[in-house]
Parts: structure tokens; sequence; C-alpha cells
């Protein structure tokens, strides 16, 4: 791991510095907003889904234009702004909640509003990764990426429901804000090299040309499926899984954030391990990894219906986190390998756009919830990680030997 950091250039750790504390933020506010929800708002399953939808909708509305913006500006200045944004809205629902003023819809508003500013960040950084260090470098520096974003899985749903638990509602946003505002001024004093500037075209022209290489791509199309399907069932799991712990589990607030906190564990645990596993492993395997070791979990979850123990809950997101991250890592290092540096951020965009899956997944959850119960929930989750592990294992991009030559720039 040092051997690793030590070759990556300045202005690169300047920007994982930054992916540490942006990523924290948007944790320790994720597990904060539904404990707000179910502890002093009193909101049932339902409701709760229907936050989740608010907090992850921008991910489906918004992903795309991002992605052109990340292709016409500054990416720096792009997440500088985002996370200035995020910092606003945390600070808003701070202040609501020192007034005693916080209401369901003030909360989803202002969530939506914070996770506008997530998914300005998740688009451009990982385009702005190649400008930054050698195309040789991609996996190491997106490995290195993805074990400062663990760390923030690992310590920001325990830390947010640790104040929530302790402290209140108010210290868990007060962090978090606190937390955005560190990254901005990170990216601040970050020196973004410069690149040519592409012909302004029409929005739908540089949507359907980003659009147009993700679909024909043979290796690109499947991975976005895939990660489609892959967060669409999570989120069947995630809008009921607070509600489900607190009254079937009997689990507390502190004890769902260190559940939660256990696919950040995962996720550290696998990505310490990924520069090894890459080194014995085809890279079409590393990308199986991921999906197979979701559909596992997700059993795993399914079997807490007959024995309600937090520990089995605990294992499946502990498993939720240690494949999937070898998936990012080496999904990740295949886009920007073939995709031209012109479309890296509007390709990038659908990446964070499958994301979008989450709002569609949170809002399945929800109304199955309402009609038949949160453990109907748990075992539609495991058909759709069931789908998505089909999908890949009947790609080519699993039966890749080695990483993907760099693509011709564009």
């Amino acid at each position: 791991m040092s051997t690793t950091a030590a070759r990556l250039p300045a202005a690169f750790h300047r920007l994982a510095w930054s992916n540490l504390t942006a990523q924290s933020a948007e944790q320790v506010a994720l597990a904060a907003a539904p404990l707000v929800a179910v502890l002093a708002l009193g909101a049932d399953a339902a409701e709760t889904g229907l936050l989740q939808t608010a907090l992850t909708l921008p991910f489906l509305l918004l992903a795309i234009p991002a992605g052109v913006l990340a292709d016409r500006m500054s990416r720096r200045g792009l997440m500088a702004g985002a996370e200035a944004m995020r910092a606003a809205a945390l600070l808003a629902i701070l202040l609501l909640i020192l007034t005693g003023t916080v209401s369901w819809p003030l909360l989803a508003l202002l969530g939506f509003l914070a996770t506008c500013g997530t998914v300005a960040y998740s688009v451009a950084a990982p385009a702005i990764v190649p400008a930054l260090v050698p195309r040789d470098r991609l996996a190491p520096a997106n490995a290195r990426l993805e074990l400062a974003r663990t760390l923030a899985f690992t310590a920001g749903p325990a830390v947010g429901g640790v104040l929530v638990g302790w402290t209140g509602a108010g210290a868990a946003f007060g962090a978090a804000a606190a937390l955005s505002l560190l990254a901005a001024f990170l990216l601040a004093g970050l020196r973004e090299p410069p690149r040519t500037a592409a012909p302004r075209r029409r929005w739908r022209q540089e949507i359907a040309e980003g659009a147009s290489f993700v679909a024909r791509h043979p290796l690109l199309r499947p991975v976005l499926i895939t990660q489609f399907v892959f967060n669409t069932a999570y989120f069947v799991i995630m809008a009921v899984f607070v509600p489900y712990a607190v009254r079937h589990l009997g689990m507390t607030a502190s004890g769902i954030g260190a559940v939660l906190g256990l696919y950040g564990a995962g996720m550290l645990v696998g990505a310490v391990l990924a520069p090894a596993v890459m080194r014995r492993l085809a890279f079409g395997t590393v990308i199986a990894v991921g999906p197979v070791t979701g559909l596992a979990a997700s059993l795993v979850m399914a079997l807490t219906i007959g024995a309600p123990t937090p520990a089995l809950a605990g294992l499946s997101f502990f498993l939720l986190g240690l494949g999937p991250i070898l998936w990012v890592i080496s999904t990740t290092t295949l886009r920007q390998a073939v995709t031209p540096q012109g479309l890296l951020g509007r390709v990038s965009s659908f990446s964070v756009l499958a994301q979008g899956s989450r709002p569609l997944g949170a809002a399945l959850g929800a109304a199955v919830a309402a009609l038949s119960g949160a453990e109907a929930c748990l075992l539609l989750a495991v058909g759709g990680f069931l789908v998505q592990a089909l999908v890949i294992l009947a790609s080519p991009a699993v039966r890749l030997v080695r990483q993907p030559e760099p693509a011709v720039a564009g």
C-alpha cells in the first residue's frame, strides 16, 4: 500500500483525501436521516422507503447533466461547488433540528439537495483521475480511492448511529456538514491539468454521444446493466432495514449503526486484499466476484426472517462490502481504459446513473413493505441479486484475462 501510494503524484493524494471526507459526510448523513425519521418523527417502513427515494432520486435525475458539465468545465471546480452545496443543505437540517422545526417533508427535501452535491462529485471524480496519474497507474489509483472510500463506509454509519443515539441528530448533521466543507477546501488547492476545449454542441447531442458509446460497447453495456440491477436490489433492502432491524431484530440506534458499518468493514477488507487478488486472478474473474458475492449476501439477509439475529444481518452487510469493492475497482479501471478523455465525464455519468436505480429500489421496497411487509422485500431482493449475477456471468467482461489497453484519446 505504501509503495503504491508513493508512486502516485501529490495532486492525486489531495483528491484522495477530499474523497475520504466527502464520502464520510455522505455516510454520516445517510445513516442519520432514517434514524431521525423513525426515532424522532415516528416514520414507518413505507415512509422510510419514501425518504430513501428522496435521498437517492438525484442519481436518476442529475447524473447525465452532471456528466455533460464534467466534460465542459473544470472537474475540480464542479466537485468543489458540489461539496459546498451539500454542506449548505446539511447545515439547514441542523438548524431545523436545533429549532425543533424539523419534519419528514423538510428532511426529505434537504436530503435531496445534499444528494445533488453527491451526484456531481461522483461523476467528476473518476473522470479527473486519468488527468492526475499515468495510464499505467489507473488500477492502483482507483484502489487507493476505494480504500479511502471504505474508511468512510466503515466509520460513517457507525458515527452517525452513535451520534444520534448518544447526543441527538444535530451532532450527526453538524459533523457531516463540517466534513463536506473540508472536502471543498481540499479541492480548492488541487491543480487540475488543462484540457483541450471541445466544441460546444446541444446538450441532447452530447448526451446521445455518451449514451451511444456505452450502449454499443460490448464490455461497458453488461457492466452497466449489472450495476443497475445490483443497486435496485440493494436499496430494496435498505428501504426497510432500519424499521425491520428495530421491530424484527430488536436493535437500537447504535446497534443499527454498527451493523451498517460492517458494510464499510467488508469494503475495507476487500480494498486491502484487492492488490493481491488482482495480481492472482484474471481481470474478468475479479469483475465477477462482486455480483456473485452480492447474491450470497442477499441470501444471508433473507435467513434473518426465520433466524432474527443481528449477527446474520451484520454478515450480510459485510459480504455486500467485501466482494463489490473489487467490482468497483476493476470496472472503474475498465471504464477509464476504454473511454476517450473527452467522453469520460459522460461515460462516468452513466455509471452514476445506475445508482439512480436506488430510488427505484427504495420506492419498490416501500410499496412492497406497505402491502406485504419487510420480509417480502428481503425475498424480492434475493431475486434481483440473482438476475444481476446471471447478467455479468454471461458477458464477455468476465472472460478478460488482463486490463484492456488504453483507448485512443478523442
